[in-house]
């Protein structure tokens, strides 16, 4: 089982340095082979070696995802896992057969994303109630104004640095998934925004430490989980909906600019998709809101 583990160890120098992958993914990459690999760990017959590992060991774990009550998205994440450490094995020469190519994942419902109602959101953005005056307070707002204003993700917001923003030509420069950089306007509020958190910040002495855009009230780049808790807490004040996740105003903003006219392909540059078909899932929710105005408005609705 040692042999099996220096593979592992050797997938994630490969993902974390070559590939270079956010901490986020290298850690999610990390729990779920772990995760395989005590499922499939028999201390009587113990594998010595990855090229032992069956199909059969796959599907018998995934049953017993599903067991555990875990959702489709889920399992097919943990299985998609699986598949890029086989096919790394493969490429190195360490195996000759991938387990995953006889694995049928389940399929995963379809569901629309979830926004929250962007003048609810505006209007809570331009209260002066809500934020404090103080450093944190405008972290805070600068926080769910670049998540709201870019749709950047989550992973994509720590990455930022204050190299990455170019203030007087109001963009910022955003290192995506597979390393592909792209870059995104910036309304006027929030370049405003970013010039009075700038100046706090300095006022902070934070030092080293605050080359990175987002930090935490002590200096330190900012973690997944002080980002979730702010714009769950934000979120709270004006939507009573389960999900307020930052993923959440990402939706917001990619339906707010359909609703809105924009062009498909332009939303897609600015979320950074791989293709038009992950994109086209915001077009469901224009159209549930076009039925909903022709039922409000037309007489033989």
């Amino acid at each position: 089982m040692q042999v099996v583990f220096m593979f592992l160890d050797r997938f994630i120098q490969y993902i974390k340095f070559e590939k270079r992958y956010s901490p986020h993914t290298v850690s999610a990459y990390q729990s779920d082979l772990d995760q395989f690999m005590r499922f499939i760990h028999e201390p009587d017959e113990p594998i010595a070696h990855p090229s032992e590992i069956t199909h059969h060991q796959i599907r018998n774990w995934m049953v017993e995802l599903m067991n555990e009550g875990l959702t489709s998205t889920s399992i097919n994440r943990k299985v998609a896992t699986l598949r890029k450490y086989f096919k790394f094995l493969l490429q190195e020469g360490e195996i000759t057969v991938n387990p995953t190519s006889k694995i049928v994942v389940p399929k995963i419902p379809k569901h629309l994303p979830v926004v929250v109602e962007d003048a609810r959101l505006t209007q809570m953005l331009n209260n002066d109630g809500i934020f404090t005056e103080d450093f944190k307070g405008t972290r805070d707002k600068l926080i769910i104004e670049m998540l709201f204003g870019t749709g950047m993700r989550l992973s994509e917001l720590l990455g930022i640095k204050h190299t990455d923003i170019n203030i007087y030509e109001g963009t910022v420069k955003v290192l995506g998934k597979r390393n592909k950089e792209r870059i995104i306007p910036m309304n006027q509020e929030l370049r405003n925004l970013l010039l009075k958190y700038n100046e706090l910040k300095k006022n902070e002495n934070f030092g080293n430490n605050s080359l990175t855009l987002i930090v935490t009230d002590k200096g330190a780049n900012a973690y997944p989980k002080l980002i979730y808790l702010t714009v769950h807490k934000y979120l709270s004040h004006i939507s009573t909906q389960n999900k307020k996740s930052p993923h959440v105003l990402r939706h917001t903003f990619a339906t707010s600019l359909l609703n809105a006219g924009a062009d498909l392909n332009a939303i897609k540059e600015l979320l950074g998709h791989a293709n038009l078909s992950a994109t086209q899932i915001y077009t469901h929710n224009s159209v549930e809101r076009l039925k909903t105005i022709y039922k409000l408005a037309h007489p033989k609705a």
